[in-house]
Parts: C-alpha cells; structure tokens; sequence
C-alpha cells in the first residue's frame, strides 16, 4: 500500500468491517438461538429485545431476517454450551457459546486457554462461585487478584472475545 489518502482510509474502514463482523455474527446466533427457543415468535418479549439490540448496531435487516428463519427451518442445530475453568490467579470463569459444533468451539476455547496457562475445569468447578439469573452469571464468591494478574486476565478475556464461537464470560474477580 501507498501513502495516499486512501490507503488510511482502507486500514481504517477494514478494522472497523472485522469488529462490525464479529459483533453482527454474535447477535445472529443469540437471534437464531433464541427464535429457535420461541418458535420463531417474533413478538416475544426476549426475541424482540435481541432484535432491538442488533437494530441500534445498525445491523441490516436481512442479516435478521436470515437468522430467525435459519431457527424456524430444519438444519443445523445452534447450541448454548456453558464452560468452567479457572483463571489467572485462580480466578473462576464461566464461559458460555453458541455454536453449531460443540467439539470446535470446546477445542477453540481449549486452545485460548492452553496459551494464557490456563485450563477447562470440570462441570460444578468454577460455577459453585457464581449465582445464575435471567441475566446471566454474577459472583456470589469473589477473589482478589494482583495487578500483574490482572492484565493477564485481561488478555485472556480478550482473547476468548474475540473467538465467534463465545457469547459471554463471567469472572469472580474484584
């Protein structure tokens, strides 16, 4: 690439193009998840605030459209899959996917965590540390981490946000 006006222009649209992508693929399948979880209702309370969410992203309308009738029609099946494991510092997370392969997005998250030093754990683990609610996960148990423990958390969760097949983390860390 050269020096011109446009070539900053193409660096900048790019990055902006992945991050919209990642954040459009993650609405689609908590879309398709949950139309699949109503029988494609559209009216219902928790399908409707997805849709209006992905709408305040200025996600197309298509790309919507696609993911409630990729629900209503037979196919593949997407899957809320929860996993545990445990942190820099010892620090309990919960790490939850939607995905249509169950042993990529488990070998995907492994991965992450093999990098970062860090482990799945088994079912009950890390989730014994948290209290489940409508709106997810939130600490019952809390740890205390250092600084240096802190920025490696960080990177961790990064990492795993940046992976399409995780929808959410939960950690126990002040």
């Amino acid at each position: 690439m050269g020096h011109s006006k446009w070539a900053k222009t193409e660096v900048k649209k790019a990055a902006k193009d992945g991050k919209t992508s990642k954040i459009f693929g993650k609405l689609a399948r908590a879309i398709t998840m949950e139309a699949k979880r109503v029988h494609g209702d559209v009216n219902s309370p928790t399908l409707r605030a997805l849709i209006d969410r992905a709408r305040t992203v200025d996600m197309p309308k298509d790309n919507i459209d696609r993911a409630i009738k990729r629900a209503t029609e037979p196919g593949e099946a997407m899957e809320r899959i929860t996993y545990e494991a445990y942190g820099p510092g010892g620090v309990a997370m919960i790490i939850e996917s939607i995905t249509s392969n169950r042993n990529k997005a488990a070998q995907e998250i492994k991965h992450i965590l093999d990098l970062h030093e860090c482990a799945l754990a088994a079912i009950g683990a890390a989730s014994w540390a948290f209290t489940k609610s409508h709106e997810g996960w939130a600490p019952a148990q809390t740890v205390e981490i250092t600084e240096a423990d802190g920025e490696k958390l960080h990177a961790l969760i990064d990492e795993l946000e940046e992976n399409d097949e995780v929808d959410e983390i939960f950690v126990n860390a002040i």
